[in-house]
């Protein structure tokens, strides 16, 4: 079973609030026939898009190849979250690379949000961009570590966007009865993620990228040239750049060894109208400090968008929207009756050590994948890094090919239930409040 073809209905969108709120892009011609390219592009997320633009800016000819439509998969679904760093906090960077790399890694953080924020501008793309992002503490001891960690960004990183808020402060931003405190970073933000998506393709193709959706790659023939074949042609690129992230299937087997699908859902609430001060008093997104993350933000029109609940496994479950309910219940009780309009489910992709994986899989194949929940400002800097290191030599790919990445246990066979049980334990924890 294919993840591309599981859960979604081939060449659409799912129906999601960030759906209803775009206008779609006219469709891009399927590829039909043989074709040639310096550089393709497999995959029309955010990684490749941001590919397949940087390239053609620097001169390359790309084709670029999407199964369904641009930003289909995980960028076009995502909570919208920009947020500041990597995935791992700088403190667990610094234990597990060291104290230079970890630095280098925090810059590349603050370029990420640089770079979409330019995108954004340069491209006029109109995706609600707002500065703010909270993270909240649902223990004494979970805010005492967010406290702790916005002093450790001000000292030895020079971060001081983030504001430390009590229980009472956190209340008068976000009056719910979980939380105890938490941080408000202002140098971090919050988008419509499907516009981002279809702004950047708008983007490649009038810098000449050669689009085509409904076009699934189902293998490469690897050699001096790589011949990347779909159901209705091919093309032979000098390089291919693998961008399918959570979607990418067996296309490598380097690569699916090291990043794993898993499943994330998201709803929309009914308008909230003057109620909406009761969920957030500022336009901001909150993240919680649960291992199964719990976010939200308003939407403009003040509804709830809220994302909770994993799966592993290729099929989302029936009814998302009581799925997610149950955590938004908890973070917010007096929604329990509230009216869910959208509720929808995309697959991104996660590593064991939660960083990017950006590789060389072969001479003339590169992939970077695996954002781990992390992927607006991480996918769209990869997409350039990749873009850089088919041309040269690119010093931020190698700050994260450096991270040593190691393959999941259990093979393809296993890794699945051993991540369920894993996910499962720290649910639990979560629930129990340990």
């Amino acid at each position: 079973m294919n993840l591309l073809f599981s859960n979604d209905k081939r060449g659409t969108y799912p129906q999601s609030w960030y759906a209803a709120t775009t206008e779609p892009l006219a469709p891009f011609a399927p590829l039909e026939g043989a074709t040639t390219a310096d550089v393709c592009v497999i995959g029309a997320g955010y990684t490749g898009l941001s590919a397949a633009l940087h390239l053609a800016e620097m001169g390359a000819d790309v084709v670029l190849l999407e199964a369904h439509r641009v930003g289909f998969g995980a960028s076009g679904r995502n909570g919208g979250q920009l947020g500041s760093g990597q995935r791992q906090d700088q403190i667990a960077l610094e234990k597990m690379l060291g104290s230079t790399s970890a630095r280098r890694l925090w810059d590349l953080g603050e370029d990420a949000k640089a770079l979409v924020r330019e995108l954004i501008a340069r491209h006029g793309i109109d995706c609600y961009l707002q500065d703010g992002l909270a993270w909240s503490g649902s223990s004494i001891s979970d805010v005492r570590d967010l406290h702790e960690y916005a002093a450790h960004l001000a000292r030895r990183y020079g971060y001081c966007e983030i504001e430390s808020l009590d229980e009472t402060a956190f209340h008068a931003l976000c009056p719910s009865p979980d939380y105890k405190g938490g941080i408000l970073d202002m140098g971090a933000g919050h988008l419509h993620p499907l516009r981002l998506a279809l702004g950047l393709a708008e983007a490649a193709e009038k810098a000449g990228v050669r689009i085509h959706e409904r076009s699934h790659v189902h293998h490469i023939a690897h050699g001096d040239k790589a011949t990347v074949r779909t159901d209705a042609g091919h093309v032979i690129a000098d390089q291919v750049i693998l961008a399918g992230n959570g979607y990418l299937g067996g296309l490598d087997r380097t690569v699916t060894s090291r990043v794993m699908p898993i499943n994330n859902y998201v709803v929309a609430t009914e308008p909230l109208g003057e109620d909406a001060s009761k969920v957030l008093s500022r336009d901001v997104a909150v993240a919680d400090s649960r291992f199964v993350v719990n976010y939200f933000r308003l939407s403009h029109d003040k509804r709830l968008l809220f994302g909770g609940g994993e799966s592993y496994g290729y099929r989302f479950p029936s009814d998302i929207a009581a799925l997610v309910r149950k955590p938004m219940t908890t973070v917010f009780p007096h929604l329990r009756d509230v009216k869910i309009d959208y509720a929808w489910g995309g697959t991104l992709a996660i590593t064991m050590k939660r960083m990017p994986y950006l590789a060389r899989v072969r001479p003339n194949v590169w992939s970077a994948s695996g954002y781990s929940g992390h992927g607006v400002g991480n996918a769209v800097q990869a997409g350039k890094l990749l873009a850089e290191a088919t041309r040269g030599p690119s010093e931020g790919f190698a700050a994260f090919n450096d991270i040593p990445h190691s393959a999941f246990p259990g093979g393809g066979m296993f890794r699945t239930p051993l991540l369920t049980l894993a996910m499962s334990w720290y649910a639990m924890r979560d629930r129990l409040g340990v």
